[in-house]
């Protein structure tokens, strides 16, 4: 189980100020764009759809909650840049009856799936669980890599232009870690939501700050 330490409230969340040094806070309520539309990952083969998932007890999602204020998702810059001041349960150890890694998912629409391995033990000797803020950033720099792979990379041709990934499209700063979902025994599928509502165009460091709100799920 990865259950926070205490609840956390649902509250409106008030007007703040960003500064560069701060990174990304929320701002107005009910500003968020909507989650990234993906289709949940399953194994190709019936058989492995048995092994992996039918047979399997998966985990409860892992999720990431911000304090004062409340809201629900961490920025992936601020995940990338270690700004885990504010993420609930940033120290508390995650796949502790787990194996030293896990495969992290990304369903992207207009795109093949993705996926790249993650450890879930730190460097130290004996080996250790990763903590959740780790474990934030180790999802950020896998977005981060799949960002990369297919900033310049044509979408298939039923794909949605506004879901487009690249150059004045949507980019790391655009995003945020909602939760992670188990999909099946070593696949975890990070679920993600646009900082502002569509169409936008991707977010540098020194572009006006995201509009934060509510969580929309799909």
């Amino acid at each position: 189980m990865h259950r926070l330490p205490h609840p956390l409230l649902q509250v409106p969340i008030p007007t703040l100020r960003v500064s560069p040094e701060h990174g990304l806070a929320p701002l107005t309520a009910g500003r968020r764009g909507p989650m990234v539309p993906q289709t949940r990952y399953k194994p190709h083969a019936s058989s492995d759809q048995r092994r992996y998932r039918e047979e399997v007890a998966l985990d409860e999602s892992i999720h990431f909650f911000m304090q004062e204020p409340e809201e629900h998702g961490i920025s992936l810059a601020d995940a990338l840049n270690d700004r885990f001041a504010r993420l609930a349960g940033c120290d508390e150890p995650m796949f502790i009856d787990r194996g030293p890694s896990i495969s992290v998912r990304i369903n992207w629409p207009g795109y093949q799936p993705w996926s790249r391995q993650i450890p879930t033990r730190d460097f130290r000797n004996p080996p250790e669980p990763i903590t959740r803020a780790k474990l934030a950033k180790n999802v950020a720099k896998s977005v981060q890599r799949f960002i990369q792979e297919h900033k310049n990379r044509a979408m298939e041709e039923e794909g949605e232009e506004e879901w487009m990934i690249g150059p004045q499209k949507i980019d790391l700063f655009d995003l945020v870690l909602i939760r992670l979902d188990h999909v099946s025994k070593g696949s975890w599928q990070a679920q993600l939501q646009l900082a502002r509502p569509l169409p936008l165009r991707s977010l540098a460091p020194s572009d006006p700050a995201p509009l934060f709100g509510p969580l929309h799920d799909v």
